[in-house]
């Protein structure tokens, strides 16, 4: 219970400084995320380096990966919500700010305690149409579920394989709305 609780404090003091650069190339949602982040004990971070040797090749490349598509999906959800015309592609680009947002302070949480830097968030480029970003979240979230099947499957850190679980749930709902919204646009 005390590592989960550790997980989430580091979460949260991860999340806002990676939001504070993210705020200042977008206007900010309201998302609800987490904005007081007590600090953490010293005692997680003494662990961090011996969890780092403990994590393979796969498991650190799955993080990488999730932690960028996470970034990707915030990023792409509020150009959908600030310019989407359909008011359903709207919906759900502040559907995946919010659930990505969650899962991204999660990700960094378990990244901190494992010793692992992830990657900064890149702009997401500019709006070409509702039907092109729905496009792209169809075929995204497809390779992005397989990816996190896999890790669950066949992940070595049970806390990595735990978080996989859990998202490729997260991400089987979203790939099954894409599709829903994808099919209204034709």
């Amino acid at each position: 219970m005390s590592r989960i609780a550790i997980v989430a404090l580091g979460a949260r003091a991860l999340c806002l400084a990676t939001t504070s650069s993210a705020l200042n190339a977008y206007p900010p949602l309201k998302t609800g995320a987490n904005a007081n982040a007590p600090t953490t004990s010293p005692s997680p971070a003494k662990g961090a380096a011996k969890a780092a040797s403990k994590l393979s090749a796969a498991d650190k490349a799955f993080m990488m990966n999730a932690a960028k598509g996470g970034m990707m999906e915030v990023e792409w959800g509020k150009l959908a919500a600030q310019n989407g015309q359909n008011a359903d592609v709207k919906k759900f680009g502040n559907r995946m700010v919010t659930d990505h947002s969650k899962a991204n302070s999660e990700l960094m949480a378990l990244a901190k305690e494992e010793g692992v830097s992830l990657p900064a968030a890149k702009s997401p480029g500019k709006w070409k149409s509702d039907k092109d970003y729905m496009d792209t979240m169809v075929k995204d979230h497809q390779a992005d579920l397989a990816e996190f099947q896999k890790e669950a499957q066949s992940g070595t850190d049970p806390d990595l394989k735990a978080f996989a679980a859990k998202g490729a749930k997260m991400v089987s709902a979203h790939l099954k709305l894409a599709q829903e919204t994808q099919s209204k646009l034709k």
